[in-house]
């Protein structure tokens, strides 16, 4: 499949949201580095704008419309990170964000939304957790009443493409790194970043991290083919959605390997990341740490980046111990 997303798009996108984003840090952590026996950098998306790397996408989108689709206002649909990073890119253009959101979103989540702005629609669910199909139909819905523009928060070229600007800067500063991991849920990072360091960098391994609970990228990977998810069951709740075309293509092509995580070292690797490196992550964050920690991807004598995507959490709720871990599903 031809996806039309090359280097050149990303630089493209890199060129049109400077100054609206954050160039975040490239960490070393000399502890993390001792524990593992590689040299460990840590790319901090958790102090990006609305603390998410979505909002590299979300201000591409928003800046790549015209004089007119701005007059109609944004759409799309996510469980927190993505609505609010939509909304604030709206926000500083003066437009619309309409945001179809499942009642089990992040509190914090939907603060950060209304705090940026943006109109909440509930999806409506016959689960838990709302499928793809869901979200999809709601921001339908919402663009056929509003004329908004949809901005998918993944299975988009110019979602990917911001996307992508994340690993622009780690490969600026870090040149010769061995690999680079990534958590995957919709795919938009994961994608992204495997364009631009296929160009960039193409000795770099660039590897997928997933939970094992909602492995639907794994199983796509090892088919060939998209494989739906159907019960994500969690903690990491930006990575319940199921990969699109458009990133599932690109992941195909360009990434070498995708591992899957345990529950219970999600929350251990959240825990030490924010005990070590003193910075806040959320769950989705840690699922790359943890794939290094359960040794799921060996870094001894290697040159590593981990992306920690966001540090959107529920502050009233954190997930120490072992009451927040998910029952096995049914």
């Amino acid at each position: 499949m031809n996806s039309g997303m090359t280097l050149g798009r990303v630089r493209e996108a890199q060129q049109r949201i400077e100054g609206l984003i954050n160039r975040t840090p490239l960490m070393r952590s000399r502890s993390l580095s001792s524990l593992t026996s590689g040299e460990i950098f840590f790319k901090c998306e958790n102090l990006q704008r609305a603390g998410v790397f979505k909002a590299r996408g979300a201000f591409n989108a928003v800046y790549s419309l015209s004089d007119s689709e701005l007059a109609r206002g944004v759409v799309t649909s996510s469980s927190g990170n993505q609505a609010a990073a939509l909304a604030l890119a709206a926000k500083s253009r003066g437009i619309a964000a309409y945001i179809a959101m499942p009642r089990v979103a992040l509190k914090s989540k939907v603060n950060a939304v209304q705090r940026y702005g943006g109109n909440i629609v509930w999806v409506e669910s016959k689960g838990a957790v709302p499928t793809s199909e869901e979200y999809e139909a709601t921001a339908a819905d919402i663009q056929g009443r509003t004329g908004a523009s949809p901005v998918h928060p993944y299975n988009d070229l110019r979602t990917i493409a911001g996307q992508g600007t994340c690993a622009l800067e780690i490969i600026d500063e870090q040149p010769d790194l061995d690999i680079v991991l990534a958590p995957v849920g919709g795919g938009g990072l994961l994608a992204g970043v495997s364009v631009v360091a296929r160009a960039l960098s193409p000795r770099t391994r660039v590897i997928g991290c997933e939970p094992e609970m909602a492995d639907d990228a794994y199983r796509s990977f090892q088919a060939g083919a998209i494989v739906p998810q159907l019960n994500p069951r969690t903690i990491a709740d930006g990575l319940r959605t199921s990969l699109g075309d458009l990133t599932f293509a690109l992941i195909a092509s360009n990434v070498d390997e995708i591992v899957t995580v345990s529950e219970a070292a999600i929350l251990s690797a959240m825990r030490l990341v924010w005990e070590v490196l003193k910075v806040i992550i959320e769950p989705s964050s840690a699922v790359p740490v943890a794939a290094v920690l359960e040794k799921k991807v060996s870094v001894a004598g290697k040159s590593v980046a981990i992306i920690l995507s966001g540090g959107n959490v529920d502050l009233d709720n954190l997930p120490w111990g072992t009451a927040a871990l998910p029952s096995p599903a049914r």
